[in-house]
């Protein structure tokens, strides 16, 4: 079941960044690998996922090349830089961290304080 959900800011940019280190690929190939890795419970809207993508490739974290899809079009590859890679390392540290914490503070049954 597809969910449509508002990511907390930078989760889009960070799903993202995960996408392509898993290899190269083109705009809507990262959309479709954001979903496959959520179970098809997140999707993504085109709106806001191609802002993301121009916002890393500014930031020098992706950078992308034109090639050719597999249904044979002219398509945009982007691939992840040192810099990205050293970013994803930390965001992702950053987001466990943090995870961890809202975790561990909703686990606190009433009167436990």
């Amino acid at each position: 079941m597809t969910v449509s959900v508002d990511l907390p800011q930078g989760a889009l940019e960070l799903l993202i960044l995960k996408a392509i280190s898993l290899g190269p690929l083109h705009g809507y190939g990262i959309l479709l690998r954001i979903q496959q890795i959520s179970g098809d419970r997140l999707e993504i809207l085109q709106g806001s996922f191609y802002p993301a993508i121009y916002r890393l490739e500014s930031r020098g974290w992706i950078t992308g090349e034109w090639g050719e899809s597999d249904n044979k079009r002219r398509a945009r590859f982007y691939r992840l830089t040192a810099a990205g890679r050293r970013q994803f390392k930390a965001e992702s540290q950053r987001w466990n961290d943090m995870a961890g914490l809202v975790a561990n503070i909703l686990s606190v049954a009433p009167g436990e304080v």
